[in-house]
């Protein structure tokens, strides 16, 4: 078998860099998108209304008991559907479709959301009873303790996770590919299929996924160490 690894990083290697800026857009969209909605789902898990709280227990264990895979895929198909036949039977004829790229970024943010989300709880859990009665004794109210004296702690303390969690964001959004995303793992198919390079073409690509991770587990673990140091 012979190998031609010069021809596929000169004709597929452009191609891979443009799916690196659609790759990293939707990741750190995603990733920023799900500390968001973490942060939400986590403060509502904790607060006194029981409803709320059992609401976002059920969503979560509905999001960690299915594959991401599914959840894109209803998002991408099933949800333009259902919005298209609820305004259909009140008598609006609509044909609502979502873009694939945004489908990818709520279908990460919601599913990444919801496990950094036990995360974000258990960190702000494990955060000193002292600083909350602290906040109460200088007259902060509850929303205002919670806010610069519990988040600021527990969010600095779930950074080591939150790198892993990115780094997993980014080799998972080789899903995307099976909603039409033109990210890394659907041109290297495209490419090997047309040209039958099929070893060099994935080989480059798992280069390429390397390339994009080893670095970020670096700057991820040197972060951990700095917020070591700080008081």
């Amino acid at each position: 078998m012979e190998l031609n690894f010069g021809k596929a990083i000169d004709t597929l290697g452009p191609s891979l860099l443009g799916g690196v800026g659609i790759v990293l857009y939707i990741t750190l969209s995603g990733f920023f998108c799900a500390l968001a909605a973490a942060l939400i789902i986590a403060i509502g898990r904790l607060s006194k209304n029981k409803v709320l709280s059992r609401i976002l227990s059920v969503l979560i264990e509905l999001i960690r008991g299915t594959p991401l895979l599914v959840q894109l895929f209803y998002i991408y198909y099933v949800i333009p559907t259902l919005l298209n036949g609820i305004l259909s039977m009140a008598g609006y004829e609509t044909n609502i479709q979502l873009k694939a790229s945004t489908c990818g970024i709520i279908g990460f943010a919601v599913n990444y959301g919801c496990y950094m989300s036990e995360v974000i709880r258990s960190a702000i859990l494990a955060v000193d009873s002292g600083q909350r009665e602290a906040g109460l004794a200088l007259g902060f109210s509850e929303a205002k303790v919670m806010l610069h004296f519990i988040i600021p702690p527990a969010l600095r303390n779930s950074v080591p996770v939150f790198g892993n969690y990115l780094v997993m964001l980014i080799k998972d959004t080789s899903l995307l590919a099976m909603i039409s995303v033109q990210e890394l793992l659907l041109r290297t198919k495209t490419y090997a299929s047309q040209t039958f390079l099929t070893v060099e073409a994935y080989t480059l690509l798992a280069v390429v996924y390397l390339l994009l991770s080893i670095p970020l587990s670096q700057l991820t673990g040197i972060l951990e160490r700095r917020l070591k140091r700080m008081p």
